[in-house]
């Protein structure tokens, strides 16, 4: 009974998790979805509008030629008996190299009075374009073409007479199906269709004359009504219809007004492709939450058949040892000491290490106590000089000894204040430091006893301040550090020269200082950074060997880096940081 509901148990728990992926992988592919959608209807909405612009742009110049011509002298030379055959052969001419089926020129009365010898247009009086251009307005309309044009555009400008009214207009027809040809099949399905919404212009001759009834209907041009389902994605509209091949089943719509030409282009876009793209996208993600639950899933049975093996033998465990009860207690009670023994080794280590940074701070401290008896003795000199010259009523000079007491007094606060400042802990997070700075800081600790030691320090400050990650304090304490054992390392040498760099990587992002020394070098350089390794002599002041493990420790914790390495003439110490930008 009890393996029974854990098995129902571990199969609910399974439907459940797929029905969750399930649910999951909905929610990316209809964001997916929604996300190619906007991409496509980016792409069709450029499509659409050079669409647009094409017919537009080709249809412009009929409508010029209609307005320029009806101003033609040959044509108002008719209404003065002018000879109608000049005016027969301007309309043929002009028509054949614009391209017009023809041209024609008629009065009032819709009678003509010259033409361009194709087939005139048939009931002009009744015409809208005929009808708009004796109101003196350009006319335009659509319909059947004359002679054997299906269909045709019409532009009818009118004619004036010298007293400004309307006297006649020039109609020229243009074969829609001649303008297709240029750009039928390059584009996706387009179409233009007219106030009733019947298709006028397409690049797929297949849609002509199909009518628009409703939102969800379509009237064929045999008079079939077919239905269309229409979705709303994300704010778009996307149809779905099985009545047409030459449309895809699933379209994305748009649509623009064309008011120059009376007519709304409409542009049909597969979105095909951006379903297939969000399928894809939640495939993946389905495949790899059933790919990580499998594992989840593995991992957890492997538990739990482990522990059911543990329990069994725990059981036989506890029934059959009984007797090692005592032996477990006094187990318990050494591994209890030995882990009082590693908690006072940690405890003794630290003990060091905080022992270490005091000695560090009382050398320096104590140097630089006897670096502040100079400028003391300075300013109780200059104080007396100051008061002497007041008494002889010479101000000049005692404000002359007053200012050099002023820079002596500065000079103590600067190094007091580099002295607290090593001294400070320093806990937080890294932030923007200038790293000449905390350079220029340390050598002015260390300035008393690299005097006394006769080392050259060659200091190639950079112009433009490097700005790097990190602690102004703690890093301070790194570069005394580096530069104090660079010291120590050339005490018995006969050239004792240190050269403190600054360079920067900007491909990498980081900053490097480098203090290069000319010592002996590094005896074991893959042992330099651990705990309590040190080269110098055993009981020696200095010693203790925890100085370079302290500063590895800093930099590291700034996500920085510090190595050190054989030059073949000393030592070189390189720390990298970094960069937090720079400013001059």
């Amino acid at each position: 009974m009890i393996r029974s509901a854990l098995h129902r148990s571990r199969a609910s728990l399974v439907a459940l998790s797929l029905a969750a992926t399930a649910v999951l992988a909905g929610g990316v592919w209809h964001y997916a979805y929604l996300q190619a959608l906007d991409s496509v209807v980016a792409r069709g909405e450029s499509d659409l509008a050079l669409a647009s612009d094409r017919l537009v742009t080709q249809l412009q110049r009929f409508r010029e030629f209609a307005v320029l011509t009806a101003e033609h002298p040959a044509i108002a030379a008719l209404h003065d008996s002018g000879p109608r055959a000049a005016a027969d052969a301007m309309l043929l001419h002009a028509s054949d190299r614009i391209g017009a089926v023809s041209a024609v020129y008629v009065d009032t009365a819709g009678r003509v009075l010259a033409t361009s010898g194709q087939a005139s247009p048939a009931n002009i009086p009744t015409g809208p374009y005929f009808i708009r251009a004796m109101t003196g307005a350009l006319g335009v309309s659509h319909g059947p073409g004359p002679g054997d044009t299906a269909r045709a555009f019409y532009f009818a400008a009118p004619g004036f007479g010298p007293d400004g009214k309307v006297r006649g207009a020039l109609i020229v027809a243009v074969d829609i199906a001649g303008l297709e040809q240029a750009w039928r099949g390059s584009l996706p399905t387009v179409f233009f269709t007219d106030a009733g919404g019947e298709v006028f212009v397409t690049n797929r001759s297949e849609l002509l004359y199909w009518r628009r009834l409703g939102p969800t209907e379509v009237l064929s041009p045999d008079g079939q009504a077919r239905r269309i389902e229409v979705q709303a994605p994300g704010g778009h509209v996307v149809w779905l219809q099985r009545w047409s091949p030459y449309i895809p089943a699933r379209a994305l719509r748009l649509e623009a007004d064309l008011p120059v030409i009376g007519m709304t282009g409409v542009l049909l876009m597969d979105v095909s492709p951006a379903r297939r793209l969000a399928a894809l996208q939640a495939a993946i993600v389905a495949a790899g939450v059933v790919f990580f639950g499998a594992l989840l899933w593995l991992a957890l049975e492997r538990r739990r058949a482990l522990a059911e093996v543990n329990a069994v033998l725990e059981d036989r465990v506890s029934a059959r040892t009984r007797a090692l009860e005592q032996t477990n207690v006094a187990l318990r009670r050494e591994v209890e000491e030995r882990q009082e023994a590693e908690a006072a080794l940690k405890r003794a280590q630290a003990e060091l290490v905080q022992a270490g940074k005091l000695t560090a701070l009382g050398k320096m401290s104590a140097g630089i106590s006897h670096e502040l008896n100079q400028p003391l003795m300075a300013i109780r000199s200059f104080a007396e000089n100051g008061k002497a010259f007041l008494d002889r009523d010479r101000p000049e000079k005692a404000a002359e000894n007053l200012g050099r007491i002023s820079d002596m007094a500065h000079r103590m606060g600067r190094i007091i204040k580099n002295l607290r400042a090593f001294a400070r802990a320093e806990p937080g997070p890294a932030t923007p430091v200038n790293l000449s700075g905390v350079v220029d800081s340390a050598l002015e600790v260390l300035q008393l006893r690299i005097e006394k030691s006769g080392v050259a320090v060659e200091w190639e400050r950079p112009e433009a301040r490097p700005m790097v990650m990190g602690g102004e304090v703690r890093l301070g304490q790194v570069v005394v550090n580096l530069l104090s054992n660079a010291m120590d390392a050339m005490a018995e040498c006969d050239t004792r020269r240190i050269v403190v760099r600054v360079a920067r990587d900007d491909a990498a992002g980081t900053v490097r200082l480098s203090v290069e020394d000319t010592g002996p070098g590094i005896s074991e350089p893959d042992r330099i950074f651990d705990p309590f390794y040190s080269t110098k002599e055993v009981g020696a002041e200095e010693g203790m060997g925890l100085g370079l493990s302290i500063s590895y420790g800093i930099v590291e914790g700034f996500g920085g880096r510090l190595r050190g390495e054989n030059t073949g003439q000393g030592a070189r110490f390189t720390m990298e940081l970094r960069q937090a930008g720079d400013a001059t």
